[in-house]
C-alpha cells in the first residue's frame, strides 16, 4: 500500500486543502486497499495493485480519442489538462482547488478507499458549474499515455447543475502505447444536481488491456431533477465503475444504465447505490454484459427505500451473455425497502447465444462469426437505446 502513498509537492497547499488531504489520507489508512473480506469488493480483486513499482504519471500534452459530432472538449493527458474550450455560454469551468466547500459532500471517505487515496492527492481535476442549457456536449477527453513505466493518476471533477440548468458530459478514457500498458487510473466525480436540472452523463472506458480503472460518480439530486447516466466498458484487467446517487427530494429522478463487454482475464465491474430519501423519487436500471474467455463480470446493485418515501418507484435488471464455459458473472442485487406504498423490483439473468438463431444465420450463408457478432450487438442494443439523444446513442453503438 505504501507505493500508491507518496509525498507530492502540491500547487495549491492552502489550509482548507490541507486539512482535506490529510483527512482522506486518514480515511484511506483506516481501511486500507480492499480484500476478499470487504464486503462491497468480495467479487473484484485488485492484487496487481499491491505492487510497489506504481510511481506519478508524468506530465505530457497528447490528446485522445475524438467524436464524430460537435462538442466541446477537454483534454486531459496522464491526469494533467491539455488544453480548454474558449468560453462556453452556460457553464463556468475552474480549477478544482476552487470547489474547496463542496469537497466530500456527496460520499463519506470512510466507506470508498479509493475516494480516499483520490482524496489525498487532490490536486488536479475540474469544477464545472453549469448555469443554463448546453447546445453542445461537454466531452472530457482522458487519454493515458503509459510509455515504460507502471504510472498512476487521480482526478477529481465537482460538477454543479445549477436550478433548471441542462447538459450532457461525456467522459471518454483511452489510452497510447502498449496494449499490455499497466497504470492505475481513479477517478471520482461529485455530482450536484439543484431544483429542477437534468444532466446527462455518458462514459466510455476503453483502457489498456493490463490497466486498472476506478470511478466513483457520487450524485444528490434535488426536487424534480433528473440524472441520467449510460457507461460502456470495453478495456482494462479491472475496471469498477462505482455509481452512488441520493434522491433528495420529491420528483427526484435517476437512470443509471450500462453495458460492458469483454475477454481475456479482465474483471469488470458495476456496483450502484441508490438511495430513495424522499417521497415520488423513480429510479430505473438496465445493465447488460457480454463476457468470453476467463473473463468476469460483477454486478452489484442496491436500492434503499427510507421510511417516509412512499410512493416511490425503484427497478433493477441485469442481464448477462457467456461466450465461453470459463467465463464468469456474480451478481448481488439487493432491495431495502423501508416504506409502504412503493413500487420496486430487480432480476438477473445469465445465458448464452440462442444457438436455434445463430443456426438460421448460418443456414442463410451468414458465417459463425458474423452471425455471433449480430446477436450480440442486437443483445447489446437493447440498453444502448435507452439513451434518450440520438447522436450519442449512434456513437455508442459503434464503439461495441
Amino acid at each position: 500500500m505504501d507505493n500508491l502513498v507518496q509525498n507530492i509537492n502540491y500547487q495549491n497547499n492552502s489550509a482548507e486543502l490541507q486539512k482535506y488531504r490529510k483527512d482522506s489520507l486518514l480515511a484511506f489508512q483506516k481501511q486500507g486497499l480492499p480484500t476478499a473480506k470487504t464486503e462491497a469488493w468480495k467479487y473484484t480483486r485488485i492484487r496487481d495493485l499491491k505492487n510497489d513499482d506504481y510511481q506519478p504519471a508524468p506530465q505530457v500534452n497528447k490528446t485522445g480519442g475524438k467524436v464524430p459530432f460537435t462538442a466541446e472538449i477537454i483534454e486531459i493527458c496522464n491526469g494533467y489538462i491539455v488544453s480548454m474550450p474558449k468560453t462556453v455560454s452556460g457553464i463556468n469551468i475552474k480549477p478544482i482547488t476552487e470547489a474547496a466547500q463542496y469537497l466530500g459532500q456527496t460520499y463519506k471517505a470512510e466507506e470508498y478507499p479509493f475516494a480516499a487515496l483520490n482524496g489525498y492527492y487532490l490536486d488536479r481535476g475540474l469544477f464545472i458549474e453549469i448555469t443554463g442549457d448546453l447546445k453542445y456536449p461537454l466531452i472530457l477527453n482522458y487519454n493515458m499515455v503509459p510509455e515504460d513505466k507502471d504510472y498512476f493518476y487521480h482526478f477529481r471533477n465537482v460538477i454543479i447543475c445549477r436550478q433548471g440548468a441542462k447538459a450532457e458530459i461525456i467522459e471518454q478514457f483511452n489510452y497510447q502505447g502498449e496494449l499490455k500498458s499497466r497504470y492505475l487510473a481513479n477517478i471520482v466525480n461529485e455530482i450536484r444536481l439543484e431544483d429542477k436540472s437534468v444532466l446527462c452523463h455518458y462514459k466510455y472506458q476503453n483502457e489498456a488491456f493490463k490497466a486498472n480503472h476506478i470511478a466513483l460518480n457520487a450524485v444528490q439530486i434535488a426536487k424534480d431533477g433528473k440524472y441520467e447516466s449510460f457507461c460502456l466498458q470495453k478495456g482494462a484487467n479491472i475496471a469498477r465503475n462505482e455509481t452512488f446517487v441520493s434522491l433528495n427530494d420529491e420528483g427526484a429522478e435517476a437512470v443509471v444504465n450500462g453495458a460492458y463487454i469483454m475477454n481475456g482475464w479482465a474483471t469488470l465491474d458495476t456496483t450502484t447505490d441508490i438511495y430513495h430519501l424522499k417521497p415520488h423519487t423513480k429510479s430505473s436500471q438496465i445493465v447488460k454484459g457480454v463476457v468470453g474467455g476467463e473473463a468476469k463480470g460483477v454486478f452489484q446493485g442496491r436500492i434503499h427505500i427510507a421510511p417516509d418515501a412512499v410512493a416511490t418507484s425503484g427497478t433493477q435488471l441485469h442481464k448477462a451473455l457467456l461466450l465461453s464455459d470459463t467465463a464468469e458473472i456474480d451478481v448481488k442485487p439487493e432491495l431495502e425497502i423501508f416504506a409502504d406504498d412503493v413500487k420496486c423490483s430487480h432480476g438477473a439473468a445469465s445465458g448464452e447465444l440462442d444457438k436455434e438463431q445463430l443456426f438460421y444465420m448460418r443456414s442463410r450463408g451468414i458465417g459463425e462469426d458474423e452471425a455471433k457478432q449480430i446477436l450480440i450487438d442486437a443483445y447489446l442494443n437493447d440498453v444502448i437505446n435507452q439513451i434518450s439523444d440520438e447522436t450519442i446513442k449512434e456513437w455508442f453503438k459503434s464503439l461495441k
